[in-house]
């Protein structure tokens, strides 16, 4: 299975020490993040890093090493399903374009997410971190 991961896990996980960061480390299947929001965990690295305590090189080290284990989906494989994740989610939420191109690109995949938004369409399965708990640990 091929888990897209967005942008509020990946920042859960740098925030703390939780189970959202030991999960991204012990699921055995393959993470993506889609690259053109890459952008967003810049935009909210001053928060992230007043939130954990981390000053810049430790957060970078962090990032990276989460990175090590999400692989980033380049923008031209997502720009072919574009359209299609438009008709799906714009409507609902035009910030989360990416996430549903992304994962239909890759094909037979979910979205790990705590965004609602994505429980407002049914192209795209999406599991919450109790969900990947309860799925990959019960």
């Amino acid at each position: 299975m091929k888990i897209v991961v967005a942008v509020n896990i990946v920042l859960s996980a740098l925030i703390r020490d939780s189970s959202t960061r030991r999960l991204i480390f012990e699921i055995r299947h393959d993470l993506y993040f889609p690259e053109p929001s890459l952008h967003k965990l810049r935009k909210y690295q001053d928060y992230v890093t007043g939130k954990a305590g981390l000053n810049e090189r430790d957060y970078t080290r962090l990032l990276t090493t989460l990175f090590k284990r999400i692989k980033v989906i380049p923008t031209e494989e997502i720009k072919e399903n574009w359209d299609k994740a438009k008709e799906i989610i714009e409507h609902i939420d035009r910030e989360d374009v990416v996430f549903i191109a992304a994962a239909l690109s890759l094909g037979n995949s979910i979205i790990w997410s705590e965004d609602k938004d994505f429980e407002r369409q049914t192209r795209v399965k999406l599991l919450k971190t109790r969900d990947i708990v309860e799925l990959f640990f019960s």
